[in-house]
């Protein structure tokens, strides 16, 4: 069918049983073809049966689309073969791309690189057989409507979803970089609608005391628990285990959770800290750049119950190399929530509670935003509403 294309047209051209496609009045050469997926892409022909594909609607405009059918035709009339006809698509797949060139350079380049291609292959499995040049915008749709779901009517939360989403999009920008593909494909695709968590938890007085009464039954148990077991390790003459101070901690778990609520330090901050960060006479410790998640060294002063916890699990099993050895602590985390009774309550929210207290406490805005390492302040604007002393205050300079 033959029309003079317009982008009303192109938007409105809906998806049959069959590909159908539409040719252009205004510019020779010029096809728009509809798939029955939805996907449209625009192609250019320069004679019978020469055809290539230009791309899909969704990161070519129609004038650019018109642009370049033009120039392959004149190119056809000048050189009897446009300059796309002699680029062969790219053959590598996203698999191959993965382990050949990614996940090298991102194990050099960036934090924690290897995570990324690791994710890609988990959340992106049915694509890493597909040459890059064929995943586009419908492939993606269909994977982000599949991702929402684990199939056993489990939701998964639309930011993990982007995230894994991003992760893939950047993967693929490195590969135009590289010149391993033409175009990223993802880069025109319509930004997902993802929900900002809207409501910042932190702990009510009530669920911080049960949270702390937890954690000090927990030790009081691992240390009991070490010294009956010594007992009769010693009692049949078998190596004991190093015994624990009656004044010490069970294990890491309490030294992690109470330094987390004194300096609002994220998970992974927390777990990559080593002895050689932490200056128990300057009251300080230092978190490096390699370990921030922008990127960027800070310094937190230790408050009193921060100091003494450090102190403490210094004497107990300080010494050269990591503070906390344990690469995670979600096993335990979740045990110590189920004890106390807080639900909906993440590791993560130890951070928003921290920010809160701060803001609450009638500290500004801008220096909680330097305690938390936040790059921008309209991260750290969520806690605003919680000083409303301060904002009447200001109000009322008005009257």
């Amino acid at each position: 069918m033959r029309t003079a294309l317009t982008k009303r047209i192109v938007a409105n051209a809906q998806p049959q049983s069959k590909p159908y496609e539409l040719r252009d009045l205004a510019t020779r050469g010029l096809i728009l073809r509809v798939q029955p997926s939805g996907h449209k892409a625009w192609i250019v022909t320069w004679a019978h049966g020469k055809r290539r594909t230009l791309g899909a609607v969704e990161y070519l405009t129609l004038e650019q689309a018109r642009a370049q059918a033009a120039q392959a035709m004149a190119e056809a009339v000048q050189q009897r073969l446009p300059t796309l006809a002699k680029a062969k698509p790219n053959t590598c797949t996203l698999g191959a791309f993965l382990t050949d060139h990614y996940e090298p350079w991102a194990r050099v380049e960036l934090r924690r690189g290897a995570r990324y291609a690791q994710r890609i292959r988990t959340h992106f499995a049915d694509l890493l057989k597909r040459p890059l040049h064929e995943i586009d915008v419908p492939t993606v749709d269909r994977w982000w409507r599949e991702r929402l779901s684990d199939g056993q009517g489990k939701q998964v939360a639309k930011a993990t979803a982007y995230r894994d989403l991003a992760t893939l999009r950047a993967a693929l920008s490195m590969a135009v970089e590289w010149k391993l593909l033409q175009t990223n494909a993802l880069l025109g695709m319509r930004q997902k609608a993802v929900e900002s968590r809207k409501i910042v938890r932190f702990l009510s007085p009530a669920e911080e005391a049960r949270l702390r009464q937890a954690l000090t039954a927990r030790d009081r148990k691992l240390i009991q628990g070490r010294a009956n077991g010594n007992a009769v390790r010693r009692a049949r003459q078998l190596p004991a285990l190093p015994d624990l101070p009656l004044d010490g901690f069970g294990d890491h778990l309490t030294p992690v959770v109470l330094l987390a609520m004194n300096t609002g330090l994220r998970r992974g901050e927390l777990l990559s800290l080593q002895w050689s960060d932490v200056d128990l006479e300057a009251k300080v410790i230092t978190i490096q750049a390699v370990n921030a998640k922008n990127g960027r060294q800070r310094h937190l002063p230790l408050n009193n119950e921060a100091l003494s916890v450090m102190t403490r699990w210094s004497h107990q099993s300080g010494g050269p190399g990591a503070v906390f050895e344990p690469n995670d602590v979600k096993k335990g985390w979740n045990a110590l929530l189920d004890e106390a009774g807080i639900q909906a309550f993440r590791f993560h929210d130890l951070r928003h509670d921290f920010a809160s207290k701060l803001v609450r406490k009638g500290v500004d805005l801008n220096t909680v935003r330097e305690l938390l390492g936040h790059a921008d302040i309209k991260m750290t604007l969520r806690y605003a509403h919680l000083a409303p002393d301060g904002l009447a205050a200001a109000v009322a300079k008005l009257g």
